[in-house]
């Protein structure tokens, strides 16, 4: 007889985003409705398409230690401070170390710190370049120091897989754990490049909005008048564990993460393949012992892009019909690349818990095109028991993960 797989449940919640310097103040914020969304006002923005971003306003040096600071590119910062909260609520588990596993994923990695050494390169030449240079730009940095904050020796993994990477890493948590190859994890997403660079590369694939004048309207998902999406930079954080392994111990069960699924598009380095949206949908229901009439919200990976929008509306439409609940809270964050996926997972577990459901910013007019039930305004005394949450990225990396309550 085969052995029923344990349920994988979550035990803390940390994030620091363009809205919020915790999960609480995020979840608060994007309740109410307040964007995180301001000009860049910075001289080296000035000559750029697009001057208008999403960044994290709390203040990151005070909450490291100096070394920790030094060491850490911002995308470290920011994946240490949501990996303690996430664990300090979770009452830090006391887990065999060997049990004990990281995983958070993200797409850049330390990307301003590669672009900032660079110059001092140029500029000042090899003996002025920072001896922490190559520890923080490594893509894997985040995960290996959140795995030396909580001595976790059972794997620190990093998922590089776009803006998918932070959902992804959830997912291959949650199979770490039904595996039996750990009893608890600590998983995510991050990003923080807000350069240049960055900018300019998605700008010259016209991803970006050009709505420089109004930056807090700018992002709006699924509406007829969208021109594209805004960058971000922030962490979002959980701690996944056993479900007897909580249970033991009394901790707050906060959500139950059901179901997951990966699959790839193998069709073009940046467009998407709805089939293959849906595909990831209904896998991740099915992995549930779901049906799509059990899904009652949907946080869709909506990023305000003309063409991406329409194509996961297809997708949503032919797994969940066109009534059910949508909404994309990057209409007031903006989009985190790597770490949307995981910032999407806490909105949907806080929305099943709660019965409120964040709306989608500046959802004026409606494309109707799009066809779904996209709510606008955020909606309290939702119903759901069950709830699925998308997240796509280039290289045509799709993941999707089904909660439900505990």
């Amino acid at each position: 007889m085969l052995e029923v797989p344990p349920r994988v449940v979550i035990t803390g919640q940390g994030a620091v985003t363009p809205v919020g310097g915790t999960a609480p103040e995020t979840w608060a914020a994007l309740a109410a409705g307040r964007s995180g969304i301001a000009a860049l006002d910075e001289d080296w923005a000035q000559g750029l398409p697009v001057r208008m971003a999403g960044r994290v306003m709390t203040d990151v040096a005070s909450q490291l230690s100096t070394p920790e600071y030094k060491r850490m590119d911002r995308c470290g910062h920011l994946a240490l401070i949501a990996a303690r909260e996430a664990w300090a609520q979770a009452g830090r588990p006391a887990a065999d170390p060997e049990r004990l596993a990281v995983v958070i994923g993200s797409g850049y990695g330390g990307l301003d710190t590669t672009l900032e050494q660079a110059r001092t390169l140029d500029a000042s030449g090899p003996r002025r370049v920072s001896p922490h240079t190559l520890t923080r730009i490594m893509v894997n940095a985040p995960a290996a120091w959140v795995s030396m904050e909580v001595g976790a020796k059972g794997g620190a993994r990093t998922p590089v897989s776009a803006c998918a990477s932070g959902a992804e890493a959830i997912s291959q948590a949650a199979d770490m754990i039904r595996a039996g190859a750990a009893d608890v994890v600590i998983a995510g997403g991050v990003d923080s490049c807000i350069n240049g660079l960055i900018i300019s590369g998605f700008a010259q694939i016209r991803a970006l909005s050009t709505r420089n004048a109004e930056p807090q309207t700018a992002s709006r998902p699924f509406d007829r008048d969208r021109d594209g999406f805004l960058l971000a930079e922030g962490a979002a954080v959980l701690v996944l564990e056993r479900e007897d392994h909580a249970r033991a111990r009394g901790a707050e069960i906060l959500g139950v993460v059901a179901g997951t699924a990966v699959t790839s598009d193998a069709v073009d380095i940046v467009a998407a393949d709805p089939a293959m949206q849906r595909r990831v949908m209904e896998k991740a229901i099915a992995a549930a012992g779901l049906t799509p009439g059990d899904i009652g919200l949907v946080h869709a990976h909506a990023t305000s892009t003309p063409v991406g929008d329409r194509l996961e509306a297809e997708a949503i439409k032919a797994t969940l019909g066109s009534q059910v609940p949508v909404t994309s809270t990057k209409s007031l964050t903006g989009h985190l690349l790597g770490g949307a996926g995981a910032l999407g997972a806490i909105v949907t577990v806080q929305a099943l818990r709660t019965g409120i459901l964040p709306g989608t910013r500046n959802l004026e007019n409606p494309d109707d095109a799009c066809g779904l039930n996209v709510i606008p305004e955020t909606a309290s005394g939702l119903r759901a028991t069950a709830g699925i949450s998308n997240a796509f990225g280039f290289g045509g990396h799709s993941t999707a993960l089904v909660f439900t309550e505990s």
